[in-house]
């Protein structure tokens, strides 16, 4: 029965992430299905759930002509299973026999499912026949409509397209040295590859078991998330503020200019996080953690440079966390741009006269990064300090005519997508 487990604690995942609104690493840690397994199973459990959410809208869109009513309309568990199902048939190669047998098999160990297992039998011998509808299923159709509508407004049909394409591979793991002159090192002993200017790209695995990791080598950070904190361009001795720390990649590049840190996070448990990493890594003596809100929090003097990594929709992140197109709805993100000026003017107040601060999010929407930034520019208290093409290094094609930098697939690898804005306190 351990075929048919794995299914069950798949689809399960998929009722915690799109029906009870959690991230797939929240399903994981509350599933008692998935807390069930072990070894190889825990990993085909984990592996089924994350390829139907990687490509969740164009599996719906392969399984609507197999089915006589929508696909709302089935009970939780049958329509988990079905798209567990489906994503083993068209995604993973599963043998077809094993698709139906072992995922009709789960439904009838499984209480809730039990009265649909019929049902399942019949949809899936279709699904394991036939792959054509979800293969003219559009790529950009993995996002739910309103996502596509809002990607497509912000960056046009070409570069939407591209992030969708994207998102279809499960990304590797991006680490960040404390010195960008130890990536070649680092990249031959891990067998990886050195990308940008001194991140590397290794396949994921465990990461407390890699070697250098308790030695605080380096840190787990997207190639893409390191550009802010490159471009700030903090000197040793300098005052600066990490404000939105956690969860501390950032940080860690900034203390390791020698500059004198003070990390600021509303979250005391997402900090201590911040600690254990600064810790590790041997960059704790010069930053000073700081649990407040940034609204709320008034320095003993301001900074001379500042890094604002703003809440957001986090749509940027999509190839790492798809479910998250899924949990969130036009109204959750209707609400960060409100809150993101305000945080940048707070910010801004903070600074010296001359100071430079860099403002970022990952995501690619517009009313989030270009629309927030003019926003603030145009009340006088700041202005853009433009990013060169040369300063942007591998994400030159992303430069606006803003001098902000998009960091969109520029095809030499996999990294997320961040807005970052560099300017200047008048």
């Amino acid at each position: 029965m351990s075929g048919a487990r794995s299914r069950q604690a798949a689809a399960d995942l998929l009722i915690e992430t799109l029906d009870n609104r959690r991230t797939l690493d929240e399903a994981m840690a509350t599933s008692q299905f998935f807390e069930r397994l072990s070894g190889p199973d825990r990993g085909f459990a984990r592996a089924m759930a994350s390829a139907a959410l990687r490509q969740l809208g164009r599996i719906d869109k392969g399984l609507a002509p197999f089915l006589t009513r929508s696909l709302d309309t089935a009970t939780p568990p049958a329509r988990a299973l079905l798209r567990v199902g489906a994503a083993q048939a068209w995604l993973m190669e599963t043998p077809p026999h094993a698709v139906v047998s072992e995922t009709v098999d789960a439904a009838k160990s499984w209480a809730r499912a039990k009265s649909a297992a019929g049902f399942l039998n019949a949809v899936l011998r279709k699904v394991v026949s036939d792959r054509s509808h979800f293969d003219k299923a559009p790529v950009i159709s993995v996002w739910p409509d309103w996502l596509t509508v809002a990607m497509m407004t912000s960056l046009g049909v070409e570069a939407a397209g591209r992030i969708a394409e994207a998102q279809l591979v499960e990304p590797e793991l991006h680490l960040t040295p404390k010195s960008p002159d130890e990536a070649g090192a680092l990249a031959a002993s891990l067998e990886g590859q050195v990308i940008g200017p001194g991140s590397v790209s290794v396949p994921t695995g465990r990461i407390a078991e890699m070697e250098g990791f308790e030695g605080g080598g380096w840190w787990v950070q997207d190639v893409a998330a390191a550009l802010p904190a490159r471009l700030l361009g903090a000197q040793p001795g300098e005052m600066v503020f990490d404000l939105c720390a956690a969860p501390g990649g950032k940080t860690m590049q900034l203390a390791a200019t020698g500059a004198k840190i003070v990390a600021l996070d509303r979250s005391a448990s997402r900090l201590e996080r911040v600690s254990e990493n600064l810790a590790r890594t041997g960059l704790s003596d010069n930053v000073e953690i700081v649990a407040d809100k940034l609204e709320d929090w008034t320095p003993s003097q301001p900074a001379d440079r500042i890094l604002l990594d703003a809440p957001c929709s986090a749509l940027g992140t999509l190839r790492r966390h798809p479910e998250g197109a899924w949990i969130k709805s036009p109204d959750d993100i209707a609400r960060f741009p409100e809150v993101q000026a305000r945080l940048l003017e707070a910010s801004a107040r903070m600074l010296k006269p001359g100071g430079t601060l860099i403002y970022c999010v990952c995501t690619p929407l517009s009313r989030e990064g270009v629309e927030v930034v003019d926003r603030v520019v145009a009340g006088g208290l700041l202005e853009r300090a433009p990013i060169s093409a040369d300063e942007a290094g591998d994400f030159a094609n992303g430069v606006t005519g803003h001098g902000d930098v998009l960091t969109l697939p520029n095809g030499q690898y996999g990294h997320d997508f961040f807005f970052v804005s560099r300017l200047r306190r008048i």
